[in-house]
C-alpha cells in the first residue's frame, strides 16, 4: 500500500532571521528578488521577511514585498516579525501592508524573569491583549516562544502554563525556536513529541539553530516528532553560528521519512543559494552540503573508476536533483578513469598510451597545485602529444632565475646537447631575455645559429576557476620558414623555457 505523506510548511527566514548574520544587510531590492524566487521557484510555503519597527529601510522593503504579494496571490504567505508593544507593532503591519505577524513572546521562566521583570499572568495579559487588537485589524497571527529550549530543561511547568493559555487565543501556529542552538537531537525528539501529543489540535513549528552543528539533525527529529512547519535560511543564515539550512534541510527530509512531503522545488535550491550569497557577500563553504562547490566533486581515481562500474559511488544524493553535475576533478589523486571522464565530457577520445602519458602529466601538475580543471585539459593533451613527436637531443637540465629591485634579471642555465654539458650565466632585460642570451652564449660557441623570436604569445585557459596553467606558445623564423612550439607550466617563465626547449630539439 502507497505511504501516506503529511505536509510540512517550510517558513523562510532568510530575510529576517538570517540577515542578522554579521555583516549582512540586503537592500529593500535585493529583499524583493529573494522573497520573489523562494516564493514563486523554490516553492516555500511562507516567508518571514522583517521584523517590525526597526528601520525606514526595513519598512520599504516590506512595503515593496507585500504589495507584489498582494498583486500576486502570496500575502497570506508573508509574515513579519512582531512585538508585545501595545498597537505599536500592529500599526506599523497596517502601514507596511502586511497580514501575517509572529509576535515574539517569552518560552523560558529565565528570559521572563530576568529581561521583562514580569510575572507569567502579566505578560499573558499583554500577549492576549496584542492578539486581541492584530485580530480586530484583521491579521493573522502565530507566536514565538523565545528560549523554548531552555524553558523545556528548566521551566518546564511555565512552558506548559503559557501553552495551556495559548490554546485558546486566535492563534494559527506556536512556534518553538531552540533559540540559543543549545538542544540535542533526543532533547528535540521529546520536547516536541511531548507538546505535540498534549496539544494535538494546535499547529507547531520548529525553529533550529546550528551552534553545535546539529540543526539539520534537529529539524529531523523535531519533524519525526509530529513538527507541522519548519523554519530554515538559505545558506543556513543567521546569527552566530546560523539557521538550519533550507538545502540540506529539505534533502535530509524528501530522503528520510517517507512519510513526509514537502512543496520545495529541489532544482531551484542551488540558484537561489549563489543569487544569496552575491546579494550578501556571506560565502558558501566549498564543502557546504547540497549547495557547496566541491560536494558533487570526485578527486580520487578510484571513485570515479566505481563510478563507471555500476555507479558504486553514487548515492541518492544525486547532483541533478539539484540543477547540478557530477565534476571530476583533476589532481594528483586522479586516475585513468577521472581523465576519461573528464574527456568524454569534452568529447575527446585518446589511445591507451597517450591517456596514460595526460594522467602521468595531471599528476605532476597537481603535485603542485592540486587542481587541475577541465578547461585545462586540452592544453595539457597537446603539450602532452606536442612532445611525444619531438627527440629529446637537447635537454635544459637546471636554470636559476633571479629578478630583484634596480638590478637587471639574471639566469644561470645548465644545458645538454648531445651529452654535452654546458653552463653559461647572463643577464637581460626581463628573465625570459635573460636566458634567451644564456643560450645565445652556448650556441654561439658551438657555432651554431638560434632561430629568431618571431611571436610570443601567452594564453590562459578559459573557466575562471584555475590559475594552475599557463600556456606560452612562441612563433620562430628559421631558415625563411616560421614554425611554432607551445610549453605549458604555472610559470609563464618556465612555460616559455619548456617552449624553447621543444624548439631546440626540431632545429
Amino acid at each position: 500500500m502507497p505511504v501516506t505523506q503529511r505536509h510540512v510548511e517550510i517558513m523562510d527566514t532568510t530575510l529576517r532571521d538570517g540577515e542578522q548574520t554579521s555583516g549582512v544587510s540586503f537592500s529593500p531590492s535585493e529583499k524583493l528578488t529573494i522573497a520573489q524566487l523562494l516564493l514563486t521557484e523554490v516553492k516555500v510555503d511562507r516567508i518571514e521577511i522583517a521584523s517590525a519597527r526597526v528601520s525606514e529601510g526595513e519598512f520599504a522593503a516590506v512595503k515593496s514585498i507585500t504589495e507584489w504579494a498582494k498583486a500576486n496571490g502570496f500575502l497570506n504567505r508573508v509574515e513579519v516579525l512582531t512585538f508585545v508593544d501595545g498597537d505599536v507593532s500592529v500599526r506599523w503591519m497596517q502601514e507596511a501592508g502586511a497580514k501575517v505577524m509572529n509576535l515574539l513572546t517569552k518560552g523560558s521562566l529565565n528570559h521572563l524573569t530576568h529581561q521583562l521583570k514580569k510575572k507569567p499572568e502579566e505578560h499573558f495579559a499583554e500577549v492576549a491583549a496584542v492578539i486581541a487588537l492584530a485580530t480586530e485589524k484583521g491579521l493573522a497571527c502565530n507566536v514565538y516562544l523565545e528560549d523554548w529550549s531552555n524553558g523545556m530543561r528548566h521551566s518546564k511547568a511555565y512552558v506548559f502554563q503559557y501553552l495551556d493559555f495559548l490554546q485558546h487565543q486566535p492563534v494559527k501556529r506556536i512556534m518553538l525556536p531552540d533559540t540559543l542552538g543549545v538542544l540535542t537531537p533526543a532533547e528535540v525528539s521529546e520536547y516536541v513529541g511531548e507538546i505535540v501529543q498534549r496539544y494535538p489540535a494546535i499547529h507547531f513549528d520548529f525553529h533550529a539553530h546550528n551552534d553545535y552543528d546539529l540543526g539539520t539533525a534537529n529539524v529531523l527529529e523535531g519533524v519525526k516528532a509530529g513538527a507541522q512547519g519548519i523554519h530554515l535560511t538559505i545558506n543556513g543564515m543567521g546569527e552566530r553560528a546560523g539557521n538550519a539550512s533550507l538545502a540540506s534541510a529539505v534533502a535530509v527530509l524528501h530522503d528520510f521519512i517517507p512519510a513526509v512531503k514537502t512543496a520545495v522545488v529541489e532544482e531551484s535550491l542551488y540558484t537561489v543559494s549563489k543569487l544569496v550569497e552575491t546579494f550578501s557577500g556571506f560565502r558558501i563553504p566549498a564543502n557546504k552540503p547540497i549547495v557547496g562547490e566541491n560536494v558533487f566533486t570526485q578527486t580520487a581515481g578510484i571513485h570515479a573508476d566505481g563510478d563507471k562500474k555500476n555507479k558504486l559511488y553514487f548515492s541518492d544524493l544525486m547532483p541533478e536533483r539539484f540543477g547540478r553535475q557530477r565534476i571530476y576533478a583533476l589532481g594528483k589523486t586522479s586516475g585513468k578513469a577521472n581523465i576519461e571522464n573528464n574527456l568524454q565530457q569534452l568529447g575527446i577520445q585518446l589511445s591507451e598510451p597517450d591517456l596514460k602519458k595526460v594522467t602521468q602529466r595531471v599528476i605532476e601538475l597537481g603535485d603542485r597545485k592540486e587542481v587541475v580543471t577541465q578547461a585545462d585539459l586540452p592544453y595539457i593533451i597537446s603539450d602532452v602529444l606536442d612532445s611525444n613527436r619531438i627527440e629529446e637531443k637537447v635537454k635544459i637540465e637546471n636554470y636559476v632565475l633571479t629578478h630583484s629591485k634596480n638590478l637587471n634579471p639574471s639566469v644561470t642555465l645548465s644545458i645538454s646537447i648531445n651529452g654535452e654539458l654546458f653552463e653559461e650565466h647572463s643577464q637581460g632585460d626581463g628573465q625570459y631575455d635573460a636566458f634567451m642570451n644564456a643560450l645565445k652564449i652556448v650556441y654561439k660557441k658551438l657555432k651554431r645559429e638560434l632561430p629568431a623570436l618571431a611571436d610570443y604569445h601567452v594564453h590562459i585557459p578559459p573557466g575562471g576557476k584555475s590559475d594552475a596553467l599557463c600556456e606560452t606558445i612562441i612563433t620562430w623564423s628559421f631558415n625563411n620558414k616560421e614554425f611554432k612550439t607551445r610549453g605549458l607550466d604555472s610559470d609563464q617563465t618556465v612555460s616559455a623555457i619548456k617552449a624553447t626547449q621543444k624548439m631546440l630539439n626540431l632545429i
